[in-house]
């Protein structure tokens, strides 16, 4: 088996709530020493670790402190964290709650409570329209909820999926669900879409502003929507 696989994983990635399938994966990361990452601090600070152990009864995990002791001080002061790793393709993203500073054998180490979500997503699976800056595809994301923010769609594929673009200081966590997400291109009818999220990251766009980007899958998008994914497709 080649090593920085994630075995069994769908290659059009899946979310998962099973702590046994959540412990399979994170286990085959503290055996190939996969490093892990979190965004902290409105993504001022960069976190990087490794998985040290993961407990079998699936109650908690143990990561190794960051050499950057603010970082540190940013993760324990959170009551959850979204890390995220990338290997061999696939981007793999758990969230973890109750960040404690303990010793385990002698070593610093960080506890957290066993992840509640895992997300893997095969990022080279879709083929998505790219979205020229002449087509302005505004969304206001969440609109039917509590955490309406504005954003914008980059791209969207065939097979249901696009990134939603926004502010960093936003965080969505994987399998987070923007209900009511209006999206409004110039001179079309405004499309209502479900987002689910499946993975975020931070990017640097061309000008040097950074962002957050996640990729989502549109829940039941509504027929309008396909045909505008299917003249954006055409006319790449």
């Amino acid at each position: 088996m080649a090593t920085n696989q994630v075995p069994g994983a769908k290659r059009e990635g899946q979310i998962t709530y099973s702590s046994t399938e959540i412990s399979r994966i994170l286990a085959l990361f503290t055996a190939q020493r996969v490093p892990i990452s979190a965004h902290l601090r409105a993504a001022e600070l960069f976190f990087v670790s490794r998985l040290r152990h993961v407990d079998p009864q699936g109650q908690y995990i143990l990561i190794d402190p960051s050499t950057n002791d603010d970082a540190n001080a940013a993760l324990l002061i959170r009551p959850r964290c979204t890390f995220f790793a990338t290997t061999a393709g696939w981007h793999v993203e758990f969230v973890a709650a109750d960040p404690q500073a303990i010793s385990h054998g002698d070593e610093p180490a960080i506890r957290l409570k066993f992840p509640e979500v895992l997300v893997n997503l095969d990022k080279r699976n879709h083929i998505r329209a790219e979205v020229s800056p002449q087509i302005s595809l505004r969304c206001e994301a969440d609109a039917g909820g509590v955490l309406s923010f504005d954003g914008r769609i980059s791209d969207i594929s065939h097979g249901g999926l696009g990134f939603l673009v926004y502010d960093p200081s936003i965080t969505l966590e994987p399998g987070t669900v923007l209900r009511g997400c209006r999206i409004k291109p110039i001179g079309r009818k405004t499309q209502v879409v479900d987002l689910e999220v499946r993975y975020s990251e931070l990017v640097t766009l061309s000008d040097g502003t950074r962002v957050k980007r996640s990729g989502c899958r549109f829940i039941d998008p509504p027929q309008s929507l396909k045909r505008f994914v299917d003249e954006l497709l055409d006319h790449r």
